[in-house]
């Protein structure tokens, strides 16, 4: 699993141009969990991979500083649209989509009709959708061209997306909330994906980088909560118009940022480090054939020991960024204990990623997550009106939209780090039984109809939804492995994406035939996810067990994959 490199990023300092110690990196993929920051994604050719720098020719501080102003455009952009329960109540009091309401409910004072709901559903139906399927064409941009330029495009969308929302808070006839929700959601993907290549500036604190950058997608949740209590306490006042116009100070900031003190090229992986300094270990790299060219005993002497002292200082910068030698030793047992634990690492390494697709380890993760993510998204779009049938009250359901608006964003901080503790100490079969437990759990009360279920409805649903998506990320990683994951994860979040268009057939499902109940549409939910969820557990444990104790050995399976793949 390491990356070949040209001999010339030992010797080549003087001789060759920064470009061609690069032209065989290759950036890493879209990921979450921190696995997938140590592999590369599948090779590219030469000529189509963008360069890279390593850690140790930047300065420490400006790194640092990256590092910082990559996790607050992530605080500040990459989801603020899943934030969409904090906004909707100042979009119904400023009367958007009111004009979708009938005679009836225009003479009956309504605060909230039927058709005004589901179009506002639809806006964040459409964010949501947006956010996961872009993520494969935004990964693959990453692949191609690196985090600058998707960070520059991502400002852009932005920017699109905050002018397409104050318009239409300007000029009522202009209806570009839809369209403001698509742009938010697509440059918020193009921000958020591309910020876990910073984690490599600090290889060594790689996987505490990568919890912050999640936290503060988590975090992002909060932004439009923020603006709905300055918006309360200027009296509304602070019309959204004016917010969405404030917010254009985001994406030029970010593009001022971009062109100046963040990386013009991602930072070398932690393999291409240990690569690297595997080369520059290799003392015969001091003697080269060119050695009988040179005529004094006393030049060939001082050049070779020139090529030492290049070699040492390489290992001495390697070091300092990656760690030492017992620090990188430590590491890999470490990550060697991880991968036993998990009881399934590495059962499809090796194959290529169609045949990964055409078994049940693809197809029963991907119906668990369709269900899943079309559960989580249905619940933030309608969390208040769910509460208003529930609860007969809409000052208990406000007190309930209120609690949600503040817990999203905070639990999704405060539970990163356990979340990576889990992951690290419990085997795959084990964390997709918690998981299947929690949604279970969670699908039972949020069909009750009582204060006490809602408030603790919410503080399991924001413990879930991180989890979800990184027990998901962790998942692909164990059984797929690093050379498809980009596309056998992709899919499976594009998937799923897809499969949020269902979310308006259910809004329309709950707000029709069953007159605002939508405990039936919860109950059918947690009963198709519990059921994909047992059968996924049952198989992953019985399929887990037999890679473990096949022939007495794990290990030898995976030789039998890679035979099967060259032989394709």
């Amino acid at each position: 699993m390491s990356l070949v490199q040209h001999v010339s990023a030992l010797e080549g300092v003087d001789h060759e141009p920064e470009a061609q110690i690069d032209e065989d990196f290759t950036p890493i993929a879209r990921k979450i969990s921190y696995d997938v920051l140590q592999a590369p994604s599948q090779p590219m050719p030469v000529e189509e991979q963008p360069p890279a720098t390593p850690a140790y020719k930047v300065s420490a501080a400006k790194r640092l500083i990256q590092v910082i102003f990559t996790i607050l455009a992530c605080w500040v952009a990459s989801g603020i649209l899943f934030g969409y329960a904090a906004l909707k109540p100042v979009l119904v009091q400023e009367g958007v989509y009111h004009d979708q309401c009938t005679d009836k409910e225009l003479q009956e004072g309504v605060e909230l009709c039927i058709q005004q709901d589901l179009r506002l559903n639809l806006c964040f139906t459409i964010a949501s959708i947006t956010a996961n399927v872009s993520a494969l064409p935004v990964g693959t941009i990453l692949d191609h061209y690196g985090s600058r330029i998707c960070g520059l495009i991502g400002s852009v969308l932005l920017a699109i997306g905050s002018l397409f929302m104050s318009f239409s808070f300007i000029w009522p006839e202009f209806h570009g909330f839809i369209a403001g929700n698509f742009f938010l959601a697509f440059g918020g993907t193009f921000i958020f994906v591309p910020s876990f290549q910073i984690a490599n500036a600090f290889p060594k604190h790689a996987g505490s980088i990568v919890a912050l950058v999640t936290g503060s997608f988590d975090a992002s949740a909060a932004v439009f909560l923020l603006y709905r209590l300055v918006y309360e306490a200027s009296a509304q006042k602070f019309t959204p118009d004016k917010l969405f116009l404030g917010y254009l100070a985001v994406p030029v900031l970010i593009i001022i940022a971009h062109l100046s003190f963040m990386p013009k090229r991602d930072y070398y992986s932690t393999l291409r480090l240990e690569d690297q300094i595997e080369k520059a270990e290799d003392a015969t790299r001091d003697v080269h054939d060119s050695d009988h060219e040179i005529d004094s005993d006393r030049e060939l002497q001082r050049v070779r020991s020139r090529r030492a002292e290049r070699r040492k200082e390489i290992i001495e910068n390697i070091n300092e960024v990656l760690g030492d030698e017992y620090e990188r030793q430590q590491w890999a047992e470490r990550e060697e204990d991880r991968h036993q634990v998990s009881q399934v690492w590495g059962v499809l390494h090796g194959l290529p990623a169609h045949r990964q697709m055409m078994t049940p380890w693809f197809i029963l993760i991907t119906l668990m997550t369709i269900i899943q993510m079309v559960r989580m998204n249905y619940f933030i779009a309608t969390i208040r009106s769910q509460y208003e049938y529930m609860l007969g009250s809409d000052q208990d359901a406000e007190r309930i939209n209120e609690f949600f608006d503040v817990a999203l964003p905070v639990g999704g901080v405060l539970s990163t780090p356990v979340i990576g503790a889990l992951l690290d100490r419990l085997s795959v079969p084990a964390t997709l039984s918690l998981i299947v437990a929690f949604t279970t759990i969670i699908g039972v009360l949020n069909s009750i109809s009582a204060m006490w279920a809602g408030y603790l409805t919410i503080t399991l649903f924001v413990l879930l939804r991180p989890l979800y998506y990184s027990a998901m990320s962790d998942y692909a990683t164990k059984v797929f492995g690093f050379a498809t994951f980009g596309r056998v994860y992709g899919t499976i979040i594009c998937l799923s994406g897809l499969a949020n268009f269902s979310q308006y057939w259910l809004d329309s499902v709950t707000h029709g035939r069953f007159n605002g109940n939508p405990v039936p549409i919860n109950v059918g939910l947690v009963i198709a996810g519990f059921l994909v969820g047992v059968a996924l557990v049952g198989f992953v444990a019985v399929a887990g067990w037999r890679h473990i104790n096949e022939d007495g050995n794990e290990g030898e399976r995976e030789p039998l994959l890679l035979e099967v793949d060259e032989e394709e």
